[in-house]
Parts: structure tokens; sequence; C-alpha cells
């Protein structure tokens, strides 16, 4: 309930208010200004009064003039000014270091390669999202040199500090994947808050991988071909003058030879398709896919697949496939290639066992999902174990060739798992078959990922 303004008890209530100083609302009068202006200045008041006293009483000061002395010292006194509590404006360019500047971030942060911005100390003052994902443990305002622990990366970057000239470096990281950068640090003269001039360093990391991947493909594709290419060439070229030659009028020779001559023939394309199959998966090892694929319906068309090849190997495909979806990060059509090359592995190596087993299961603890396919033929032996992905190895050359295999199939399945950020464990026993797991890690949920 609120009282008007000309009742008798609030004018008496605003009347007492006005003589403590304050309205209602806490709003201090005018003669309580005054009151606190002479408070806050009593001990300067007080020590003037005693020094003007003193100075007329002992000294040549008259009295008056002490008098008009001490006045306007007290009417300073009273004067509102107001230095304390004020807050004081100050441009922000000098506030500010010009380099920290949004407009430097936006740069930055828009530069395609990994680049990092550092201060004559070698501090990060900014860096874009592709150099964080190159070196997770760069941080603003921290060390370069700690989060950039490489040899080569450290003494360019010092020296380019010390002599505020560019350096530039090749560096080789094998880990997770093999990669070749180039870096270049290169100084920039920036502005100072206060007008004067410093230089940054501006750190650039260029992938040099692409090439060096087709450097290497082109090497390894000329090896390769002139060292497998050449026995089915051999033999199309023998069998092709045989024809020409003494089986000329020879039916029987002449259907003989051309079924030996298909069979080079596609076993040739078969190791031309896996050659550029594995530079392709090579010269991109260093990108992760970032697709979200659903396991489960891959293998199962990829065992549906494979239907026609069991028939004829007299092999049951068995599988064992959860209903709820495993979802990976990957590349679909590198995917199916891999469970087509471990099932087709497992259906030609593994027949004389008669079945083949292919299993989904989620491992929790190292969030990732293993599947395994298992045949119960013969099994390796032991000392095979650890050569078997590498190109052209065979257990046995005949049987390999005999079932029409290229030498290619397991080191395709390595490195399509070395891009997807997976493994390959092989597990045999001899007479007991054999079993080969790939294993995936899990795609970060749809929420973690946009985060």
């Amino acid at each position: 309930m609120t009282l008007a303004p000309d009742h008798p008890t609030a004018a008496r209530e605003i009347a007492a208010k006005l003589e403590a100083g304050k309205l209602d609302d806490g709003a201090p009068s005018a003669r309580s200004l005054w009151a606190d202006r002479l408070r806050n200045a009593a001990v300067i008041l007080l020590v003037a009064g005693l020094v003007l006293a003193a100075m007329a009483v002992f000294g040549d000061l008259p009295v008056p003039r002490a008098l008009i002395a001490f006045a306007c010292i007290v009417c300073a006194a009273l004067v509102p000014w107001r230095l304390r509590g004020v807050d004081i404006v100050v441009p922000s360019t000098l506030t500010a270091n010009p380099v920290e500047a949004p407009a430097v971030a936006a740069i930055v942060s828009g530069v395609p390669d990994p680049t990092v911005l550092l201060d004559r100390a070698g501090r990060v003052i900014h860096l874009n999202a592709a150099a964080a994902q190159l070196a997770p443990a760069l941080r603003k305002g921290e060390l370069a040199q700690f989060a950039l622990r490489s040899p080569e990366i450290v003494t360019a970057l010092r020296e380019a500090i010390a002599t505020v000239e560019t350096r530039r470096v090749s560096v080789q990281d094998r880990a997770p994947v093999e990669r070749w950068m180039e870096l270049t640090i290169t100084p920039v003269p920036v502005p100072t808050a206060f007008g004067g001039k410093d230089s940054c360093m501006l750190m650039s990391f260029h992938d040099q991988t692409p090439l060096r991947r087709i450097e290497e493909m082109r090497a390894d594709f000329v090896a390769n071909a002139s060292h497998e290419l050449r026995t089915p060439l051999a033999a199309l070229s023998g069998f092709i003058d045989t024809l020409q030659g003494p089986a000329r009028d020879d039916p029987r020779a002449r259907e003989r030879f051309l079924g030996i001559m298909h069979a080079q023939a596609t076993r040739m394309a078969r190791l031309i398709d896996d050659l550029l199959s594995l530079s392709r998966v090579e010269l991109s090892a260093h990108v992760r896919p970032d697709t979200r694929i659903d396991l489960v319906p891959i293998i199962r068309q990829v065992a549906d697949g494979l239907e026609v090849l069991a028939k004829e190997r007299g092999v049951t495909i068995a599988t064992d496939l959860p209903q709820a979806a495993a979802i990976v990060a990957g590349d679909r059509e590198e995917l199916l290639r891999l469970f087509e090359n471990l099932i087709e592995n497992a259906l030609k190596y593994g027949a004389s066992g008669g079945r083949v087993e292919v299993s989904l299961a989620a491992d929790a603890p190292a969030s990732e999902y293993r599947v395994t396919v298992r045949d119960f033929g013969p099994g390796i032996p032991p000392e095979h174990l650890p050569r078997l992905t590498e190109r052209f190895y065979r257990v046995s050359v005949g049987d390999s060739r005999a079932q029409g295999g290229t030498g290619l199939g397991l080191s395709l399945v390595k490195h399509i798992l070395n891009r997807h950020r997976g493994r390959l464990v092989i597990d045999s026993t001899l007479g007991e078959g054999a079993a080969f797991t790939a294993c995936l890690p899990r795609a970060q949920p749809l929420s973690d990922a946009k985060s």
C-alpha cells in the first residue's frame, strides 16, 4: 500500500529523510553530498588549517591572507572532483596487440594449409583448424617448441627467430601413417601497440605426401610389372608362337592352348587391377575417410556376392551379424574390397574345411568393431604369419597361382585398414584353419562430431 504525498504521515517521513540527507529511493541530497565531501577532506583541511595557523603565528604570513588561503583550500575540497572510480577510456590501439585482432585470426583460419602464427618468443598467437588437426598439442599462448618436438622443426624455428630470416625444412612423420611435410617459417613485420615494429613468425606446412606417393607408386608399378607380368606375358607369347607354328592345324592343341591363354590373360588383368587398387589406396593413405558407413549391409552384400564361388568350392558361408548398425568412418568401395578379399581368400585356401564363418562383434573397451573371417582349412605355418601382408608374398607359390591369386590381396587389406586407422589380426593353427580379424574404430556420434 502506498501513501499519497499530501498525507501528513508521508510528509513527515519525507521531511525526516530530507533532513537525514536521502530520499526514498536512496538518492543523496545536496546537503548530504557537501557533508560527505567535508568528511572525506577533513584530514586535508585540518592539516592545511594547522599549517596556515602556524605560518600566521610564527611566520610572516598575515592572518587575512591565511584565512583567504584556507577558504580556497576548503572550496577546492568541496568541488566534486571524481578521479577515483571514474573509468578512464584508453584507446584500444594502446591496450590490444594488433596481431591478436580478430581480422588476423580470420586470415590465418582461412589458409588451407596448416598455419600457425607465433610471436618472437615462439608462443602461439593464432592457428587454424588444419594445424590443430596436424599437431593437437598446439595451444594458444604456449610455446610451439613443446608441441612440435621434431628436432628439424625446433632447429628451424630457433634459427628463424634468431636471424629473422625465412627457413625451410622437410619433415617426415611416420605415425599414424607416413607423411612428408615441407615447413616454411617466414618472418612477418607487424606494428606494435605503441607505433613501433616487431616480427612474428608465420609457420606453414605444405603436404608433400601425394607427390611422394606418386613417385613411389611409379617406381613400384615398374618393379611389380616387370616382376609379376613377365610370367603371363611369356606364357602368352609362347602359346601364340606354338599356335602359329606346330599347332596351327591341331584343333585339340589349339583349344587347350587357348584355354591356358585365357587363364593367363585373366590373371594378368586381375594383377593390374590389384596393382592399381593398391596404388590408389597408398596415394590417399594419409587422408582418413570421414563418411559414416554401416558395416552390416556391406558384409551381407559381400557374402551374398560370393555365394556362387562358395558353391563351386563346396563351402558354406555362415554369418553372425548384429541387428544394430555398426557405424565407422570409411570409404564404402574400399571396405567392400577389404571384406571381399578376406572372404574370398577363406573360400579359396580353406575350402577343405567346408565352412567359412563371418562374424562382427563390438569391442567396447577399445571402441572398435572386430570383423572376423574364419576358415577350417589346413591353416598357415607360424613362420609365415609375420610376412603374409607383404606384396607378392605367398605361403605356397604354386597353390596361390593355381587358385588365381595375385599375391596382393592381404597387402591391399593392410593398406585399406591403415587408411581407416584400423589393424589386422591373424591367428592360425596348423590343421585347424585360420582367422583374419579386421579391427575398425567406431565413428563418433553425430553430436560429438558436430561439436
